[in-house]
């Protein structure tokens, strides 16, 4: 009699603990040989930009100016994209496939906080909405990772009002998270039209991203879309003021005038709210010592005000 080699339960969740913790540490080495890279980089560009400039090399690099050289090739797109980061890492499949989204709450929600857990289901295809029961944290992000989920939406509220969004990408990170104010379901928005909701894919607007954590928070929330197609009359807007992110949903209709010209209805279909960051880990939500990439302090509150006086 031949014996089984089929693992059971427990065999098989040893061995997919044992796999994540490896390329878990297989992400934080390659994420710890980035500043080495990047540092090598700067050099061979400081002495490429020199030798075009006309100018002497600087003294420090002057003994190994001649090795540089030779490593360098600007002809390479690699080359020119400069060393790749944990973020190439993190968003590696982004828009080669369809994300993945599970939306649930924290435990116990109110009525109001279920009714916007759907309602933020249908702002995100491809999303999928649970209930979260009694699971905890490492059960329920261990779970998405075995069933491909590629981010994880958590919905928190305060007295019976949405007051937080935790949004974790898998299975690596990062985690960001955000406060919620002046939530405005769809049912509260006057003039509203109840019906269904487009579920096509939407084009994202973005505004007033531009430094670098701007770049960052934009890749956090846009790859938790699809790819839309050309076609498609959904509208997503998140609009950055004073590091408040203002988000809004709208859909549009072509007309054709008597006159002759095109006219374009639009209609938003909501919900609406403010979204303010104020952290960011490199790493996933049970991950407890994950480092922090960024963190709201107090003294940035008034740190614009300060320097306008």
């Amino acid at each position: 009699m031949v014996a089984s080699t089929e693992l059971g339960p427990s065999a098989r969740t040893c061995e997919m603990l044992r796999r994540n913790a490896r390329l878990r540490r297989e992400y934080l080495y390659r994420k710890s040989l980035e500043g080495k890279e990047k540092e090598q980089y700067e050099r061979k560009l400081a002495v490429q930009r020199a030798l075009q400039e006309g100018k002497p090399v600087p003294t420090e690099l002057r003994t190994e100016a001649f090795s540089l050289l030779k490593e360098v090739d600007f002809e390479d797109e690699k080359t020119m994209l400069g060393p790749s980061t944990h973020i190439d890492d993190e968003y590696a499949l982004a828009g080669v496939r369809d994300p993945q989204v599970l939306v649930t709450t924290s435990r116990d929600p109110s009525s109001r906080l279920a009714e916007f857990a759907k309602e933020v289901r249908l702002l995100i295809p491809n999303s999928k909405r649970v209930n979260r029961g009694n699971t905890v944290v490492k059960e329920l992000v261990s779970g998405c990772r075995a069933v491909g989920v590629t981010d994880l939406v958590i919905l928190h509220e305060h007295r019976g009002e949405p007051d937080g969004m935790i949004v974790c990408h898998l299975p690596f990170g990062p985690t960001a998270y955000f406060s919620i104010s002046n939530c405005v379901l769809r049912h509260d928005i006057k003039d509203q039209e109840m019906g269904t909701v487009s579920e096509a894919y939407p084009h994202l607007i973005f505004s007033n991203f531009e430094s670098k954590l701007g770049h960052r928070v934009q890749d956090i929330l846009k790859y938790l879309f699809p790819v839309p197609k050309v076609d498609s009359k959904r509208i997503m807007t998140f609009a950055n003021n004073d590091d408040f992110i203002s988000f809004r949903h709208h859909v549009y209709e072509k007309h054709v005038e008597k006159s002759g010209k095109d006219s374009i209805e639009l209609k938003e279909v909501g919900p609406r709210f403010e979204m303010r960051l104020f952290q960011i880990k490199l790493g996933t939500l049970e991950m407890l010592d994950a480092e922090n990439e960024w963190v709201l302090r107090p003294y940035m509150n008034t740190a614009r005000k300060r320097k306008a006086l």
